[in-house]
């Protein structure tokens, strides 16, 4: 916790503490729920240290006449340190995610040729590797993503040249971005719904649906990889 009191010797030096001792069950219960859908790799103490930082950060920025009360802001900026934290480990080996942009081009040229929704064995066979493979390269691409929308399908189009920042904030492409959500077929619709929106993890989400906890994962990842064939499609008509 040394770089935590560092800062807030900066930052606010007298009601740091005080700040950090009413609130840390906030950050603790924030650290807790975000790991949960993460990899087994990502340390829980390795949040809690970023959202303490995140907890100092809003006791100095907080305005209360903004209206927001100062445990929802600090939620916020807990939680949005957390995601600094995670996006700055990068956790996934290079192999993860050129083998997710693989799996993005086989839904496009699928869905292209066949003029209907890939399903699994389709998108398998276009790579011309085992199912269970597939689903494996799934449950990777899926579990190295951030728990977060934006940064999911951020990712999703980076690697076509486009800058991530500009174009998440971007109208048009949040327009399309919601577009080809709700196009998704209706059970990865209800899994990035449940995910994303309702933020239960991935062992509640099977308990909804019925299946696996592995199965979620798989159509978690099938669902991101339908979105970013999807979106990088949108991209090469704006630009034609």
């Amino acid at each position: 916790m040394t770089s935590v009191r560092a800062y807030a010797q900066r930052a606010a030096p007298r009601d740091a503490d005080a700040l950090v001792e009413r609130h840390a069950e906030l950050v603790k219960r924030i650290a807790y729920h975000l790991v949960g859908r993460l990899p087994p790799s990502v340390d829980v103490d390795d949040l809690i240290q970023a959202g303490m930082i995140g907890l100092l950060e809003a006791g100095t920025n907080y305005v209360p006449e903004r209206g927001a009360s100062f445990e929802t802001y600090a939620g916020i900026r807990i939680r949005g340190a957390m995601l600094d934290a995670l996006r700055k480990l990068d956790w996934a080996p290079r192999a993860v995610h050129r083998r997710a942009r693989e799996v993005a081009a086989a839904v496009r040229a699928v869905e292209g040729e066949i003029g209907r929704e890939a399903r699994d064995a389709d998108i398998a066979a276009w790579m011309q590797i085992p199912l269970e493979e597939y689903h494996a390269i799934l449950q990777d691409s899926a579990l190295c993503q951030v728990a977060n929308l934006d940064d999911a399908t951020a990712a999703a189009v980076a690697d076509q040249g486009m800058d991530p920042l500009r174009d998440t904030v971007d109208e048009e492409f949040r327009t399309a971005l919601a577009a080809q959500i709700g196009g998704l077929p209706e059970r990865e619709k209800l899994v990035m719904s449940l995910y994303y929106d309702d933020e239960l993890n991935l062992k509640e989400i099977g308990a909804v649906l019925g299946v696996t906890e592995s199965r979620v994962c798989q159509l978690h990842g099938q669902a991101l990889a339908r979105l970013r064939a999807r979106l990088t499609e949108w991209q090469d008509q704006q630009q034609e």
